[in-house]
């Protein structure tokens, strides 16, 4: 097992954090979309809400629905800079980095990963379903 995966076993503890599930909707949306277009929304959502050192409306900036990657902002606590500092250690006031904005994103997309074997035919021929790995702990 490794980091991230153990930084989402953790999250998993909090009652808040591992009530998030996906919904019909969006297991479709995974199935139809594919990995390679869901990483790529993921840092963009990321990037665009997190990264500044003081986001437009933090702490309301992610919704609760509409995309699988809002979903799994929640359930990470990637969903606004007062989550991130206190889940993650990154602190709120400064712009995030691009290799923190990347940490966030493969904590996010890990943790659709794990629930990606939960929905049956989530398979597509054009992006397989990568195992995600980083050198960093």
């Amino acid at each position: 097992m490794d980091w991230i995966d153990r930084r989402l076993d953790r999250l998993a503890r909090s009652r808040f954090r591992n009530s998030f599930r996906l919904t019909e909707e969006d297991q479709d949306y995974i199935r139809r979309k594919g990995w390679f277009t869901l990483s790529r929304h993921a840092h963009s959502i990321l990037s665009s809400r997190l990264a500044a050192a003081f986001p437009k409306n933090d702490g309301r900036q992610t919704p609760w629905r509409g995309h699988p990657v809002f979903v799994a902002q929640h359930a990470t606590a990637t969903c606004c800079r007062k989550c991130v500092e206190r889940w993650h250690g990154i602190p709120r006031g400064r712009e995030l980095s691009t290799d923190e904005i990347a940490l966030l994103t493969a904590i996010v997309l890990r943790w659709i990963l794990r629930r990606i074997d939960m929905i049956p035919n989530a398979t597509n021929a054009d992006t397989p379903w990568p195992q995600l790995t980083l050198p960093l702990d």
